[in-house]
């Protein structure tokens, strides 16, 4: 299997490094070169309802898994505990598969929960700490 790094950065750099996530929290955006050596870059931007990066300390994961379909390599692997996992299937053969939607329910849900206005919380957490002194 083979084992990634990962780097923490503010910016994505221009010039990627092989084997190596970088993982942007500021755009919540993943960007690596494809692990199959093709040298594509491969972008995951982080979203509820997209990619989730877990770092537990010491590796990362992402997940759902990375399918480079429109890649011409079409790679399909996960990333876990800094590991490249090979999906099971051979995509380089089969036709790429239907992009899959949440359900609809969980989309409405997500999507027309109330905003929070971010001067409302600051406000809240500035009379929290008045009163706490």
């Amino acid at each position: 299997m083979m084992t990634l790094q990962h780097r923490f950065v503010d910016y994505i750099p221009d010039d990627l490094e092989q084997n190596v996530l970088y993982i942007s929290m500021a755009f919540a955006t993943v960007v690596h070169k494809c692990a199959c050596g093709c040298n594509a870059e491969v972008v995951t931007p982080l979203a509820p309802l997209g990619w989730q990066l877990v770092f537990d300390g010491e590796s990362v994961s992402l997940t759902p898994s990375i399918g480079s379909w429109s890649l011409p390599c079409r790679s399909h692997y996960f990333i876990r505990k800094n590991m490249v996992q090979w999906a099971q299937e051979n995509y380089i053969t089969a036709p790429a598969p239907a992009k899959k939607k949440p359900p609809k329910k969980k989309r409405t849900k997500f999507f027309s929960r109330p905003k929070k206005d971010i001067r409302q919380i600051d406000v809240a957490c500035l009379e929290e700490k008045k009163f706490a002194n």
